[in-house]
């Protein structure tokens, strides 16, 4: 199970459902073990008896949300997330962003199945996100990394004042 760490009601809803079903079918959840969708698939998993696995980005295994009974810590970060792939059989994506992208994406590589409810997007929230540009001419690809990359070279020089 893979999703957005912040989702409105109507998504927790949809979460919750699906980690219902998911426990009333025997199925051990695998999920990043936090908050937004993770804690409310976690919550219908909790209330049918099931079981979820967390695998947590941090060290503190009390970070898991209250749903959680067996909480992984790895003091991985975003890495952690290949984990989570690679436990799991196939996935189900519920909303989310880059993270949740990153997971499917990870999912996609080793061969296992991604089944989304909602469309994977990356909303642009933050000035310095990443972006994917197209560009089919070598030279201009080539310019364009190269100007777009000295732009980090900025943003450390202004961090050091």
């Amino acid at each position: 199970m893979i999703g957005g760490s912040r989702v409105h009601d109507d998504v927790c809803e949809v979460a919750y459902r699906v980690g219902r079903l998911l426990a009333q079918k025997g199925v051990i959840v695998v999920c990043g073990g936090l908050t937004g969708v993770m804690e409310c698939a976690s919550h219908g998993v909790y209330d049918e008896g099931g079981i979820v696995v967390g695998i947590l980005p941090g060290y503190d295994a009390s970070q898991a949300n209250r749903y959680v009974r067996i909480p992984l810590p790895t003091g991985m970060g975003y890495m952690r997330n290949f984990l989570i792939i690679r436990a799991s059989q196939a996935i189900i994506a519920i909303d989310g962003s880059a993270g949740t992208l990153s997971e499917a994406s990870f999912a996609i590589s080793e061969g296992k199945d991604v089944v989304s409810i909602y469309p994977l997007n990356i909303p642009r929230t933050k000035e310095h996100e990443g972006h994917i540009y197209i560009e089919p001419d070598p030279q201009k690809a080539v310019d364009l990394a190269i100007s777009l990359g000295s732009r980090w070279q900025q943003i450390d020089e202004s961090t050091e004042r």
